[in-house]
């Protein structure tokens, strides 16, 4: 948790805020208490989808489905106000680690009986998700909760209102997934309607990643679309699967929604055990509660979040910062619905089991946690031990990444060093394995990516980047995960990238608020061109302003001005059109991402732009600016103003 800004309000309806979680694709979230001291999410709409009266309808329609859902394993809708000048819905919040990073970080593949009752749990939720006339369609590792009664299913519904808003209505539109990479099902692959069957072959897909500790059709360490094609096309990997649990895993993976079984089908015929959880995933639940007791006792003397400060009455409006950061934000955090308690009519855990639930439920009153452990805080203070060892903490280390590798790196993924067609570009710094420590930036014709990928390992002359949040898309909704990537050390400067079947040579590049090189700022102006627009090349008109700024900032401005033309003839009326772009790479070339509209300066002609590099050389002894397409074209030319 990040405490909270100036900018930020310090309560949204009846809900004090705490502090800042994340952001994600919708809005912004925070943690926040309620008036009766309940732990809430409220997640606060982005200003831009905020102001499509589309979006909120379908907002608004969502939220009334989840507010129907409310069964077991779900989170519940505790408040909502889908009218506010930024809409938001507050959602129960518990502790409860990720299945993801049980299974990938701490503990490994789980045991029979275990992945068992995961499935029983997961399909008693889907059962009321289904009821409520909603389908998950991101159901995957990361978004379901482990908790002392249960497995937790997290983030459904919502996201199918920004899916469906976002493209304009078209969920199949070229270079848009809805979903990840991994866990969907055929009928996501090939855009069909989805119905409760894709769910269930999402299921499938997260038993057996529980089982084995990955996914039965690969990473996308050979390409995203290599990935869905197996999805789509070949049969599971179930190698290791123990044979108890492959009958209702294959079931779910069937290629013909038909052929799936549905939720209740799997509810009714596997059991529950009690407790459900390894021991030692019990005992770690029970450190963590106990930490962020400590963690709240420090907000609420005023030391952690910032909550202190006196209450403004500002509501929601104004939540979201208009001019967004550039930085790549912290994901999006687990949410589940209640805190964990004994259910009736069944036997008396153990004295462990039952001391584990008291420390849980106390810290359900309290602060909660996000990742488990935090791989970008640090805050577990068990982080580095084996699960099985005992005695005193272990000191976290400083960081496994050597020296070398530390700092940013840019490379063509395709074309040459002098006409690039795509780019990425890394900045690591120092972290243990697990944390999200490398930040990346990848640009190609139509679209900018920005993430942070997870340190696997990491040796003399190699790092091995796994698992990525996208943190930034633009235009919204277009990018995917970065895939498995591998960074070798051929020299102090250089680097060979690579992944699935792709190659490239990385070489240091500058870091820090201010890479700009000095010879692109200041403002530039289209060099005349009579020879093509005639008598009336006066009317037509470009400025480019670049200003300073880190990677991940909108740097570069255009204002382009021409005269309107009906059939043929110029009219007297002038167009004006202006368009921000992010800076994505630095050096001999200056690398951009596509050029979004500035409102301020906008006719309905205008269009937006491609991504660009953009380079200066001498012409008649000035400084000259050539602008470039990233595709095969002739630059646009300027003179500084």
């Amino acid at each position: 948790m990040e405490p909270l800004n100036a900018e930020d309000p310090v309560s949204i309806g009846p809900f004090r805020l705490l502090g800042r979680l994340g952001v994600g694709g919708m809005g912004r979230v925070f943690l926040a208490r309620s008036v009766g001291g309940r732990t809430v999410a409220v997640k606060v709409v982005h200003a831009e989808l905020a102001a499509q009266e589309e979006f909120r309808r379908r907002f608004a329609r969502e939220v009334a489905s989840l507010e129907r859902v409310g069964g077991t394993g779900t989170a519940p809708v505790l408040g909502s106000d889908t009218a506010a000048v930024a809409p938001w819905v507050a959602i129960g919040y518990v502790p409860g680690p990720s299945l993801r990073t049980v299974v990938g970080d701490e503990f490994g593949p789980l045991p029979p009986a275990t992945v068992k009752a995961l499935a029983s749990g997961l399909a008693r939720a889907l059962v009321h998700i289904h009821a409520a006339g909603l389908v998950h369609r991101d159901l995957k590792p990361s978004n379901v909760l482990l908790t002392v009664d249960g497995p937790r299913i997290i983030d459904f519904g919502i996201a199918r209102a920004v899916d469906t808003v976002a493209d304009g209505g078209n969920l199949t539109t070229t270079g848009a997934v809805v979903g990840s990479p991994g866990f969907m099902s055929p009928e996501q692959v090939r855009g069909d309607r989805l119905t409760p069957a894709s769910d269930i072959f999402c299921l499938g897909s997260v038993l057996a990643y529980a089982a084995t500790g990955r996914s039965p059709f690969g990473t996308a360490d050979s390409g995203v679309h290599a990935t869905m094609f197996r999805i789509a096309h070949d049969e599971p990997d179930l190698t290791d699967l123990a044979p108890e649990l492959t009958g209702v895993i294959r079931a779910c993976l069937a290629k013909d929604p038909a052929a799936r079984p549905s939720a209740a089908e799997i509810a009714e015929t596997l059991p529950i055990p009690d407790p459900w959880l390894p021991a030692d995933v019990l005992a770690r639940l029970g450190r963590h509660a106990a930490r962020l007791l400590e963690a709240e006792t420090e907000s609420a003397t005023g030391t952690g979040s910032g909550a202190a400060r006196q209450d403004s009455g500002g509501g929601a409006a104004g939540v979201v910062r208009a001019d967004g950061d550039p930085t790549p934000p912290t994901p999006l955090p687990s949410t589940a619905s209640t805190a964990p308690r004994p259910q009736t009519g069944r036997p008396r855990r153990t004295a462990l089991a039952a001391g584990l639930a008291a420390l849980a439920v106390a810290a359900a009153a309290t602060l909660t946690y996000t990742f488990w452990p935090d791989p970008d805080t640090g805050m577990d203070d068990q982080k580095n031990r084996a699960p099985s060892s005992t005695g005193n903490v272990a000191a976290r280390p400083a960081g496994i990444v050597p020296a070398a590798f530390l700092g940013a790196w840019e490379g063509v993924v395709q074309g040459s060093q002098d006409h690039p067609r795509e780019t990425a570009r890394f900045e690591i710094t120092q972290g243990a394995a697990g944390a999200k420590n490398a930040v990346y930036v990848q640009v190609a014709e139509n679209r900018l990516c920005m993430g942070r990928s997870r340190l696997v390992s990491a040796d003399e002359d190699k790092v091995v980047l796994g698992e990525s949040d996208v943190t930034t898309s633009v235009p919204a909704q277009r990018c995917v995960p970065a895939a498995h990537q591998t960074l070798t050390l051929r020299s102090p400067d250089v680097l060979e990238w690579t992944s699935g079947t792709a190659k490239a040579t990385f070489r240091k590049a500058p870091t820090g608020t201010e890479v700009v090189p000095a010879r692109f700022l200041g403002r530039w102006s289209r060099i005349p061109a009579p020879e093509i627009y005639g008598e009336n090349d006066e009317r037509y008109t470009s400025q480019v302003t670049i200003t300073q700024g880190p990677v991940g900032a909108p740097v570069v401005s255009v204002l382009d001005g021409y005269p309107r033309t009906i059939d043929g003839v110029l009219m007297d009326e002038d167009w004006s059109c202006g368009t921000t772009a992010v800076l994505a790479g630095v050096g001999n070339l200056l690398i951009i991402g596509p050029a979004t509209r500035d409102t301020n300066a906008w006719d309905r002609e205008c269009q937006e732009g491609l991504s660009r590099y953009l380079l200066v050389d001498k012409l008649n002894g000035k400084d000259r600016l050539l602008v470039y397409p990233m595709l095969d074209g002739e630059p646009n030319e300027y003179y500084r103003s």
